[in-house]
């Protein structure tokens, strides 16, 4: 946070806000108005001015600035992004499976690609919301559960209550989940509120979550919220990952693999 004191007339005090907003990619509103030492309806006409200039993007209880915010490329796009990392940190998530275990698999590109490593696994019992990750599966492999609920095109997941109504029903040992991004102040991010309802859902109820997100997703903040970092078991990234995840998030009991 920016510690500098806080502007008293209003022209540099939204221009102080902004940067905090963009510091952080999100901010809460109390957050704000405890920084600034002003009045909660203060904040919020500050915000409404600043979302006026299309500088941030209210959202309830606070504002996600425009400035870092994220946005989807469509699923195909995705998949050719950062291959070689993705490849890695699947091969990596791979070494974590052991025999006749029930899985997760999200609906990310780099999770696709460990379900790609998974045809000869007979053995083991696969939950998705992914519609790609079940096509690689749909000959060769695994059990497969889908999980119903609303099609998500640009992703092609699954998404949104009606997924609970599976996911409700079933414990998996592990979840592999991937992320739009992940910051060490606010966790894990998604573009859609529907997509975080399954992601957050997942992590909730599966005995260990294994994040697999290369390094290009990191201090990256996106608008809808999935996690705390106290939902996270493993971390796999690439080598490239910042230090200042290798160093801080062990110290909440979150095993970092790097690759």
């Amino acid at each position: 946070m920016i510690r500098e004191a806080c502007p008293t007339l209003a022209p540099q005090r939204r221009e102080h806000i902004r940067l905090l907003v963009r510091e952080s990619g999100i901010a809460r509103v109390e957050d704000l108005r405890r920084e600034l030492k002003v009045s909660v309806a203060t904040i919020r006409r500050d915000l409404e001015v600043l979302e006026e200039e299309g500088k941030v993007r209210r959202v309830h209880g606070g504002a996600v600035s425009t400035e870092t915010r994220l946005e989807e490329a469509v699923f195909d796009d995705k998949t050719n992004q950062f291959t070689r990392q993705k490849r890695d940190i699947a091969a990596e998530a791979y070494k974590l499976i052991g025999e006749e275990e029930s899985l997760y698999l999200d609906g990310g590109s780099t999770t696709l690609c460990l379900a790609r490593l998974l045809k000869d696994r007979k053995d083991l019992t696969v939950v998705t919301n992914s519609l790609r990750a079940a096509g690689e599966l749909a000959d060769s492999g695994p059990r497969v559960i889908l999980t119903g609920g609303e099609l998500r095109r640009i992703s092609q997941t699954m998404v949104g209550p009606l997924t609970s109504a599976v996911l409700s029903q079933v414990r998996v040992d592990k979840a592999f989940m991937g992320t739009m991004g992940f910051c060490l102040k606010n966790g894990l991010t998604t573009t859609d509120p529907n997509e975080a309802y399954v992601k957050a859902l997942v992590t909730e109820q599966a005995s260990q979550v294994v994040l697999l997100a290369d390094s290009s997703k990191a201090d990256k903040v996106s608008f809808a919220r999935v996690s705390d970092w106290q939902n996270v078991d493993i971390l796999l990234s690439d080598r490239k990952l910042l230090p200042s995840y290798i160093k801080t998030l062990p110290k909440h009991g979150i095993k970092v693999h790097v690759v």
